[in-house]
């Protein structure tokens, strides 16, 4: 996508020609200013296969990554009621709750650096390691012999799962393009949408590993971590071959892209948004995307979103036996059915949104199921019709996770801007994460009142800032259609690359799409 600066960039530094240089540069040649389609010498069909190719080795990879880090951060549920919390003695003075926020704290405080890191030493090297280190740890917690060790544990998984999503949600938004069927959008759905699928049976495998119960000498909640973080160690390894580098870089990625066909990538990404090569890391530019309002009503929105999650994954259980009445077996496998139902609302209103180019009404959809499922689920004398309202409350609040992360993905230009917004938003959702672990109280057994308004609240104010932001994208965007402004003008920078050179000219020579427009 070309945009128009006020400022054109005047050198000549080969490494850091702007994107609007490169654009003139090629106008100058043609005189042409529309840009239909990207070939870069590729047919429609080869096109094709290349993000194909992206989505096997890249969605797949880091969905099924995700998945793990997902099971790994929230089978303390599992764990409590298949004994943990009588061994460990977790029902005392709210330990459980310690035990699952504490994971939060180093989450928090390690997630800002890790989108820089996983630029400076690569995806595979950041992302298969932190897998590898942090399934050592869950190994380590299925040995854990008082609730310090398990503390412990919680801490060091926090620190090294830490890294891990918010480099995810970067790494995706840099290979696929917003205006095209928006692609980052899909992506990010089936992306969580695989965490959905970890989560719908995790409760399952929880279950079946309970069953190990006196091997060795260990319980069953031990085999519980024991056999996920064993599970979780060889997918580390498997990713470091696996996972691919950014489109830009020199690094190689194993059995992947040649150089022509990343090249292409390069110019399509650099067509939709004009920000696919990062410029040198500057601390002030990096910092300055702290100015922006947006950036933080985005993570509030997250904050809210990740309370209402986190509250299920630590709780969900818990409250299928404490509140409902099932057993422990039961407990453990009625956890699969609201996060299939969530799956299938996700994948619904993800095409819902791309079919008619919104975000903002995906959102507002996914509250209404959380506004009308959590007083039911809450408050409603039959147990049958509380189930109902798990159903709805899981559905929504799952949903929204990717729906947020598209939102922000889509209103963000360039990279260290977007570098930033990711770390701060997933920085909230752990703070989100922070809050859910304390919301159901076990003082406040069987029907945990407070923490069922305090749900609501989120959602309601998710609702509201949606809302806000909306009203300002369709400002925003009447101005720029007015020539009034440039929306979300930042520095951009093309590779010196020959082979990305040559595909972003024969881009150009076709012309220049409009500038940049929000997505509401």
């Amino acid at each position: 996508m070309s945009h128009k600066h006020s400022d054109p960039y005047a050198g000549s530094d080969p490494e850091k020609v702007g994107f609007e240089h490169a654009d003139n540069l090629a106008n100058s040649v043609t005189g042409s200013h529309d840009v239909d389609d990207i070939d870069g010498g590729f047919t429609k069909e080869e096109q094709r296969a290349i993000i194909r190719r992206v989505d096997r080795r890249l969605v797949v990879t880091v969905g099924a990554m995700y998945c793990v880090s997902l099971m790994d951060r929230t089978n303390l549920s599992a764990a409590a009621i298949a004994g943990m919390t009588v061994e460990l003695r977790l029902m005392l003075e709210n330990r459980y709750n310690i035990a699952s926020l504490l994971f939060f704290i180093p989450y928090i405080i390690f997630q800002p650096p890790s989108t820089i890191i996983v630029r400076k030493i690569g995806p595979r090297l950041h992302l298969g390691g932190l897998t590898l280190l942090w399934g050592a740890v869950m190994i380590g917690m299925g040995f854990a012999r008082t609730y310090s060790h398990l503390y412990a544990c919680r801490i060091l998984l926090g620190v090294l799962e830490a890294g891990f999503f918010p480099s995810c949600v970067y790494l995706l938004s840099t290979w696929y393009t917003r205006s095209n069927s928006d692609e980052v959008g899909k992506r990010y759905s089936v992306f969580y949408l695989l965490g959905c699928v970890a989560s719908a049976f995790a409760g399952i495998l929880a279950y079946g590993l309970m069953q190990l119960n006196g091997r060795e000498g260990l319980t069953g909640w031990r085999w519980i971590f024991i056999i996920e973080g064993v599970l979780t160690c060889a997918l580390g390894v498997a990713g470091y071959w696996l996972l691919v580098d950014f489109p830009d870089s020199k690094r190689k990625s194993w059995n992947f892209l040649g150089e022509r066909e990343r090249a292409w990538v390069v110019a399509r990404v650099n067509r939709d948004r004009g920000d696919a090569h990062m410029p040198a890391f500057n601390l002030k530019r990096f910092l300055s995307a702290g100015t922006d309002w947006k950036i933080w009503a985005y993570a509030m929105i997250f904050f809210n979103t990740t309370t209402v999650s986190y509250a299920l994954a630590y709780f969900l259980p818990i409250i299928l036996q404490v509140n409902m009445g099932f057993s422990v077996a039961k407990a453990q496998c009625l956890i699969a059915p609201p996060y299939a139902f969530a799956g299938i609302v996700m994948y619904a209103t993800a095409w819902l949104g791309d079919k008619y180019k919104f975000r903002g009404p995906v959102i507002l959809i996914n509250m209404l199921f959380l506004i009308v499922g959590l007083p039911i689920m809450g408050f409603h004398p039959s147990s049958g019709v509380r189930y109902f309202g798990v159903f709805l409350t899981t559905a929504g609040a799952n949903s929204n996770i990717p729906a947020v992360m598209a939102y922000q993905a889509n209103n963000i230009r360039g990279q260290w801007k977007r570098a930033f917004c990711s770390a701060t938003l997933v920085s909230f959702g752990g703070i989100g994460g922070i809050a859910g672990s304390l919301l159901f109280r076990e003082q406040d057994k069987p029907h945990y009142r407070p923490g069922m308004y305090a749900c609501i609240a989120c959602s309601l104010l998710t609702m509201i800032l949606v809302g806000l932001l909306s009203l300002d994208f369709k400002r925003q965007n009447g101005k720029a259609d007015r020539g009034e402004k440039e929306l979300e003008a930042s520095d951009v920078s093309i590779s010196a690359n020959p082979e990305v050179v040559s595909v972003v000219l024969t881009v150009l020579q076709e012309g220049a799409q409009p500038g940049f427009r929000y997505t509401y």
